[in-house]
């Protein structure tokens, strides 16, 4: 995995991913796409690892795509076109795939790609310096696969504000309409993850990773359907190994 666009490191159970592009905000070119597909599937088969933190290096942590590879993104390159856009959908999904708690701890600049990967973790440290947004409208292009998620996560309207107009949420704004569970200081924000992950880390394994797989299930299907689905992991979750003294 190159170092130069992703640094790895691990805490008592957490593995922090940093995006080390700090020249560039972060942004997503297929070098650091790609290695955080195969970091996070990486965590996923790695049993030392309990819990996950994704922040950025310097003072921002993603300005989405880098545009420097769209020259190369043309409809005469519709292959090309496709598999950049495959990847990126892996590392969205992979976010709710993994079956570790997964942390972003979010500085500065978070727009378009990189917006997309906060709020796709499953919880979100942000510094109160955050500038929070889908600017692609800008420059006429249209926040395509980050859509879903936002969607899902905020209301119709202030999403669709945010899409249609480029307005950049701050931290306080991000919390109040719950993107964010955390606002720290800026230079606090990966600190106050890593207390989060450190804190999920401490789960029994099984019943953190069947939790997490539940959680997304029932946020997804009928009422009635989500109640079926944890009366089948209630059944299950007897079998679980006991914690020493429980």
């Amino acid at each position: 995995m190159p170092e130069q666009v992703l640094r790895i490191e691990d805490q008592d159970g957490v593995r922090i991913l940093r995006m080390n592009r700090p020249e560039k905000l972060n942004a997503l070119d297929t070098a650091l796409t790609i290695a955080l597909r195969d970091a996070l599937q990486a965590a996923a088969e790695d049993e030392r690892v309990r819990a996950l933190v994704l922040t950025g290096e310097g003072r921002g942590f993603c300005a989405g795509a880098d545009t420097g590879e769209f020259k190369d993104l043309k409809p005469e390159n519709q292959d090309l076109v496709h598999k950049r856009a495959d990847l990126t959908c892996r590392v969205h999904s992979l976010l709710r795939e993994v079956p570790k708690p997964i942390v972003s701890a979010v500085r500065g600049v978070a727009v378009g790609g990189g917006a997309g990967l906060a709020i796709g973790c499953d919880m979100m440290v942000a510094g109160d310096d955050l500038k929070f947004g889908y600017p692609e409208l800008r420059h006429g292009l249209v926040p395509a696969l980050v859509m879903t998620n936002l969607v899902r996560q905020l209301g119709l309207k202030l999403a669709f504000e945010l899409v249609s107009t480029g307005r950049l949420l701050t931290a306080r704004e991000a919390f109040e309409h719950r993107l964010a569970n955390r606002v720290v200081p800026s230079e606090a924000v990966v600190d106050a993850a890593l207390e989060l992950a450190r804190a999920c880390a401490a789960a029994s394994p099984i019943a953190m990773t069947t939790t997490k797989s539940l959680f997304y299930r029932v946020a997804e299907v009928p009422f009635e359907a989500g109640m079926a689905a944890g009366r089948d992991v209630n059944a299950l979750m007897r079998g679980f190994p006991k914690k020493p003294g429980s």
